[in-house]
Formats: C-alpha cells, sequence, structure tokens
C-alpha cells in the first residue's frame, strides 16, 4: 500500500523566532463569527502557538451542495495564519459527509452486525468501502490539495481524522463484496480459504466466493478464523483509504508531508498502527489521559508504543486535553501541573509537537464541554494562563527537537493481533484483558527503577535484553523464529499462560500448550485450568495466583522451577507454576498464572537481574518516576515524570541525581510534574 517514491520527511519547524517544537490545536474558525478571528489569532501569538489543524469537520462549509463550493472563508483564515506566522496542518475535511451527500446517496452510511443502517446526525457517518463516498471525498481532496499546493502557510496535510474512530466495522453490502476481494488475495483459492477457517467445523464450508458474509449477527458466535480476518480486513479498508487520500495529495504537492491521528490509547483497539506508520511520512498521535489512578502510566505506556510505531523518529502529538473530556461517565478535570506534566511525558518519548483539541471551546455541539486552550471563562483563566506557561516551556526545551528516543534495555511487546484474538468468545476465559496485564508488567518495570519501552512484534526485538510478552497468543512462524534468535544472540524472554497458542489463522498449535514455544521454554502444558471469579491460587513465595492456572510439565533438563503451586484447584502441590530455561545466550521464562502488585514486582525483580539490567534511576526515585531518555548530539534528555505517589522536591536536586541540570523552566518534581534533565554524553 506504500508509496515507492520519494517522500518528504518531517514537517518543517516552526517558522516563528526562538521555536522548535510545534505547539498548537485544532482550530475551528468556521464555527465563529470572523468578528472572533484577529481575537484568536492574537491570543495564539500570546499563548506562543505555532501550529493549528483545520478545517477538520468543514465539509459542508466547503461544498454546501453537490455542484457549489465556498472556500472563501479558509482562503480568509488562512491568509491570517500565514501572516501571523501559524503553520497550518491542512486536514482534507473528508472525516464526516455533509447532509446533503448521506441524504443523495444513503447507500454510503455503515451498517451494524445487526443490519441496522447508522443514520446522519453524529460522524464518521460512512463506510471505508463505500466507492460512492471515496469518489466525493477525492474529489474534496483535490481541490484542496490544488488550491492550497503552494500557499505559505501550509505545513502538512492531515488525512480525514482518527480513522476508524466510529465507523471501524461495516457490514455492509460494500463491506461484504470488499471482504470478498481482500480475501481473494489473501488466499487465492477457497481450498486455501476453507483450510485457513476451518470450516469443516459446524458445515461451514464455502463453494462460491459470492456465499462468503462479514461476520454479521449469528446464532451464535461466528467462526474465530473469520472473526479474526474480518478484523485484518477492516483495519486494511481504513489503510487503503488513508492511501487514496494520500495519493492523491502527493500527485499535487509531493514536497508537503502527510499524517493521520493514530489512537493509540486505552481501548482503542481496531486499527493495526504498526502496519500503517509506513503509509505515512510522520506518524502523530491523539491520547486522552485516563483520569484514574495509574493514568500517567497509561500515558507512558501509550507514548513508547507510539514511539515504536514511529520507529524510534519523533513524532506529533495531534490531540491530547488541557482539562476535562466530555465523554466518559464522569470528566473530573485535571489538577493544576497535569496538562505541563502530560506534554512533557508525550515529548519525552518523541513527541516533536504538542498538540490540543481544540483551540476555542465550542458554544454549541456534543463536544462544547471538552476543555480547550481558550476555555469557556476566556483568557483571564487558570487554564489558559497554563497555556501560556506551557508554550513558553517548550521554547525553553527547543534544543530537544529532532533528537530520537534512546531505546531502553527492556521491552513489552504489544501485540495487536493477539488483542482481537482474545477479545472473542468461546476462549478458556473471556475476561483476559490483553492491554490490561501488558500495562500490569510496564508498571512492574517502571516500578524497578528502569527504562522500559513498548514495542510492537514488527519492532527489532533483537535489540533488547528483556523482552516481556504477556499473552502473546496469536504465533505466526516467522515470529516465532525472530524470538528464538533474539533468546540464541543473548535476550531473555518472559512470556506468560495462553501464548504461543494459536497461528495466524487462530489454528491451535498441537502437541501442547504453550504451542509455538513449548520447545523454546522446555516445558510442556496439557491442558488450561483458568480459575472461576474469587478463586486463587497460593504460590511457593507467598505470591498469589489469579484468573488462570496450568500445570506446568517440564521437559528439558535445564530448565529451572523458579516458582510452584502450593496450592490451587486440581493441581498438585509441588507443580512449576514460573520457569526459567537457559538458551544459547539469552533464556526464556514463562509465567502460568496472573501475578499482580508486589508478587509481580518480585519476580520482576529475579528477570532484571537474570538479563543482567541494573536499575537506570538512582534509588530515591526509582518506582517514583517514569523515565523516558532521547539521544541528542551532545547530551541524553532525560524526561522524569512523577508517577503521582509524592513530592520528589527540587528539580536541580533530581537533576544532580543524574548528573545533570535542569532544561527549562521547572522548580520541582512534585505530584503531578514532569521536568527535563540535560544530562551530557559520555
Amino acid at each position: 500500500m506504500n508509496s515507492t517514491t520519494t517522500r518528504p520527511g518531517f514537517p518543517r519547524r516552526p517558522r516563528r523566532e526562538g521555536a522548535a517544537i510545534h505547539f498548537g490545536a485544532d482550530y475551528n474558525p468556521d464555527q465563529w463569527p470572523e468578528s472572533t478571528w484577529e481575537q484568536d489569532i492574537d491570543l495564539m501569538r500570546q499563548a506562543g502557538i505555532t501550529v493549528v489543524t483545520l478545517p477538520v469537520f468543514s465539509w459542508a462549509h466547503l461544498q454546501p451542495s453537490e455542484d457549489s463550493w465556498d472556500f472563501g472563508w479558509l482562503d480568509r483564515i488562512m491568509d491570517r495564519l500565514a501572516q501571523a506566522g501559524i503553520d497550518v496542518d491542512l486536514a482534507t475535511s473528508t472525516a464526516s459527509p455533509p447532509a446533503w451527500l448521506t441524504t443523495k446517496h444513503p447507500e454510503v452510511l455503515p451498517v451494524t452486525r445487526t443490519g441496522e443502517t447508522l443514520w446522519p446526525g453524529g460522524r464518521q457517518q460512512w463506510r471505508p468501502t463505500s466507492p460512492v463516498f471515496r469518489r466525493y471525498a477525492l474529489e474534496l481532496s483535490r481541490r484542496m490539495a490544488e488550491r492550497y499546493a503552494e500557499h505559505p502557510a501550509l505545513a502538512a496535510w492531515h488525512v480525514s481524522n482518527e480513522l476508524g474512530c466510529h465507523n471501524a466495522y461495516d457490514y455492509s453490502e460494500d463491506a461484504a463484496a470488499a471482504f470478498r476481494d481482500w480475501l481473494r488475495r489473501r488466499y487465492t483459492t477457497l481450498e486455501a480459504l476453507n483450510d485457513a477457517w476451518g470450516t469443516a467445523f459446524w458445515s461451514q464450508t464455502y463453494h462460491r466466493w459470492e456465499e462468503i458474509l462479514p461476520p454479521r449477527l449469528a446464532a451464535s458466535e461466528p467462526n474465530p478464523s473469520q472473526l479474526l480476518d474480518f478484523r485484518r480486513f477492516s483495519s486494511d479498508a481504513l489503510r487503503d483509504y488513508l492511501c487514496a487520500e494520500s495519493e492523491v495529495l502527493r500527485r499535487a504537492t509531493p514536497s508537503i508531508p502527510i499524517t493521520t491521528n493514530f489512537m493509540v490509547m486505552g481501548d482503542t483497539a481496531a486499527m493495526d498502527y504498526p502496519g500503517w506508520a509506513e503509509d505515512v511520512d510522520f506518524v502523530s498521535n491523539d491520547h486522552y489521559l485516563d483520569p484514574r489512578p495509574g493514568g500517567i502510566d497509561e500515558l507512558a505506556f501509550s507514548a513508547s508504543l507510539t514511539s515504536a510505531i514511529a520507529g524510534g523518529r519523533p513524532w506529533w502529538l495531534m490531540e491530547h486535553s488541557t482539562s476535562a473530556v466530555n465523554w466518559r461517565p464522569v470528566n473530573p478535570p485535571k489538577v493544576p501541573g497535569e496538562l505541563m506534566r502530560d506534554s512533557l511525558t508525550h515529548l519525552g518519548h518523541g513527541a516533536d509537537a504538542i498538540c490540543f483539541f481544540q483551540w476555542r471551546a465550542s458554544r454549541a455541539g456534543a463536544e462544547k464541554y471538552h476543555a480547550a486552550l481558550l476555555p469557556h471563562a476566556g483568557e483571564d483563566s487558570r487554564l489558559f494562563r497554563d497555556v501560556v506557561a506551557l508554550g513558553k516551556r517548550l521554547e525553553e526545551l527547543a534544543e530537544v527537537a529532532g533528537s530520537p528516543a534512546l531505546p531502553a534495555r527492556a521491552a513489552v511487546v504489544f501485540d495487536y493481533e493477539s488483542w482481537w484474538a482474545l477479545t472473542q468468545e468461546f476462549l478458556p476465559h473471556t475476561r483476559l484483558d490483553y492491554r490490561g496485564q501488558a500495562l500490569d508488567w510496564y508498571r512492574a518495570l517502571v516500578g524497578a527503577g528502569v527504562r522500559v519501552d513498548v514495542v510492537s512484534p514488527r519492532n527489532d526485538l533483537a535489540g533488547y535484553d528483556l523482552l516481556v510478552a504477556p499473552l502473546l497468543h496469536v504465533m505466526p512462524a516467522d515470529l516465532t523464529e525472530r524470538l528464538r534468535a533474539a533468546v540464541a544472540g543473548g535476550s531473555h524472554l518472559v512470556t506468560t499462560y495462553f501464548s504461543g497458542t494459536v497461528d495466524e489463522h487462530d489454528h491451535v498449535i498441537l502437541g501442547g500448550y504453550p504451542g509455538a514455544l513449548r520447545d523454546l521454554l522446555g516445558i510442556r502444558v496439557e491442558e488450561f485450568a483458568p480459575l472461576l471469579d474469587g478463586e486463587a491460587a497460593a504460590l511457593s513465595d507467598g505470591a498469589t495466583g489469579r484468573m488462570w492456572t496450568e500445570a506446568v510439565e517440564v521437559a528439558a533438563a535445564d530448565v529451572r522451577v523458579l516458582r510452584r503451586y502450593e496450592w490451587a484447584r486440581g493441581i498438585d502441590p509441588g507443580t512449576p507454576a514460573v520457569t526459567l530455561r537457559p538458551v544459547g545466550r539469552g533464556s526464556a521464562a514463562y509465567v502460568s498464572t496472573r501475578l499482580e502488585g508486589e508478587d509481580l514486582a518480585g519476580l520482576v525483580a529475579e528477570l532484571l537481574a537474570e538479563a543482567g539490567i541494573e536499575p537506570d534511576l538512582p534509588e530515591p526515585l526509582r518506582g517514583q518516576v517514569i523515565a523516558s531518555v532521547r539521544r541528542g548530539e551532545a547530551a541524553d534528555y532525560w524526561t522524569l515524570t512523577n508517577r503521582g505517589n509524592r513530592d520528589l522536591g527540587t528539580a536541580v536536586d533530581v537533576a544532580g541525581m543524574l548528573g545533570g541540570t535542569v532544561l527549562g523552566g521547572a522548580e520541582s518534581l512534585g505530584a503531578s510534574d514532569a521536568v527535563v534533565v540535560r544530562v551530557p554524553c559520555g
């Protein structure tokens, strides 16, 4: 899907003197009288804004009817922004079609798995596979590209917006036809497809391609192999749409970089972003802080994964929030300091643009209670003063811009396909919470005072001394071999129950669990033993195992047993629960139950020692901060983010522990703070 032509790199640096890191927001000037525009630009300059994204949801204003166009208002605001030295990340406005289009062509509307049409009134009311929608959307993209190709404000193109946020899964006739085409390309013959899907079960064998449908509502849960392929197809359909718009833009503006905003955050699972990265010129991401305890750990986890998707190169934080959002059941505001802390944590993981939704808080519509840089209270507000302070801090951190992420020695492996497979029914346990368990291991490693990356299986795994791959359920043959090679070369692999269990078709790998990893680990499991609600297992070190147990059989003489079951329903006392096997220059460890909190922390300490990894942080900071590092030419830039447990004192003292100096105007590392420390190389 990716273009083979030479592509532009990262967007130009801000034009404003003294700025190197972009600072900005979505801007919706068409939602306000033009009389407010000059005030907006004046306040943007006061805040230090260098870039705005517009006009994301303006199709109805740009094309009021099928045969009429109105770019005049966009011309005027683009010109004013150029005069003010503010760059534009120009969105194609195709995220939501106008009412005239869906009225004339209701066949572009998505259909649910139960056969219901998703009607206009919200946003993203279009099918990713609709040829009719694509024809209109690409015409709008073409007109915008040709009109603004030489505009001095144009810094980047922004395809659509949050692709798949509301329309990732469509079960319409368009989707059915596109799904069949996708399957033909993947399998070539019906015989191969029937084998891959195991259709001999339940008399599901297909004899004609036209018999195949998306996994619509059925009398029971559909074929799991079909479900997994439909998820792959749905992600690819959105990706194909991204490529179609991008091709239009590249023809008109080959020197302008293109992006689209990913959503590496929370439970957003439908898009396989590591596969999309090659189709954009730079990665950008939207992330919104979970306000519950531990939310900052999830933010850092997501930022690290975004950095891995970007290949360690700088990326853009396209959206986050100054304070409260509007879409959770309860939406508390951020406490003082969190706006700065969250922004710097993203910057520490490689973000060279810190942007928000949105510039001016809306008066009407679904997002009117979503915080913005300029709140309803106006510029005479604590929130706007915090925004101005952030703009100044980013100027003080200008030398960080452009520096790549410095890889850690430990990594958590995060796999979208395993996540997809583990959300299905017909599993031994349907509440495994793949992302939550990956985050548990991340937190335990951070708690040990080490830097830790979050990576995709597409990344180079062999470069890590410790690879933690919880619930790595889907195991294609090439991934198995890459893990074997990494361990032989010196990596220490840690994996858990229900890993290595199925191949890329969601077929069980026979011979005993954990399937593809059985020989590497030197163990064998005959039967899963998930725990009922309220049950637990007791381990030999006093730890408690939850959710899952297994009677692990040691199958190789060199396997060491690190933990045994003292009590577990149906498992003999003394049965191995956690094992480790030396392999080549590395090792392979297996954890057969879910450990949490201090129990997991204790095991992580042993595994780090086995891998020869010492804490990156001095003792007073261990477990208290999340550390990320970007490598400059003459210095490393450490971002230390307080995890919220306690005030850690003055920023100068903290910097001194690392042998560096505070970069920027930070004075302390309080419970809601982050600081950047410049540590000279060598």
